[in-house]
């Protein structure tokens, strides 16, 4: 029982923990304006995040280098392609999966 209070302990304090760091950013930007410069920074964070998430699950990291060659990699280019040309988020995820799908069965 005594592992079990321990882990919610370390939930709750997490959780109190992340929402003092964003309230705090909140707080302190509400009645100030924004320096241009980390305006401009932050303008990116969403792309940056994106693709950390993105990338580890495209490419096959084995050691130090990296598979390029598999049916994720050319699906993911495909997508890309397709979301350049048309911006359009349905068709990205239907073009990209569907030749994920193709590519998959190909190579097996």
């Amino acid at each position: 029982m005594e592992g079990a209070l321990k882990l919610w302990a370390v939930i709750v304090a997490v959780g109190a923990l992340n929402y003092a760091s964003r309230l705090s950013f909140i707080a302190f930007f509400a009645r100030r304006s924004m320096p241009p410069l980390l305006a401009r920074a932050l303008k990116y964070v969403p792309a940056a995040m994106l693709t950390a998430l993105i990338v580890p699950m495209i490419v096959d990291w084995k050691g130090a280098a990296a598979d390029f060659a598999t049916p994720r990699v050319a699906g993911a280019l495909i997508a890309a392609a397709v979301a350049f040309a048309t911006r359009s988020t349905l068709k990205t995820l239907a073009v990209g999966m569907a030749a994920l799908w193709l590519l998959q069965w190909a190579a097996a």
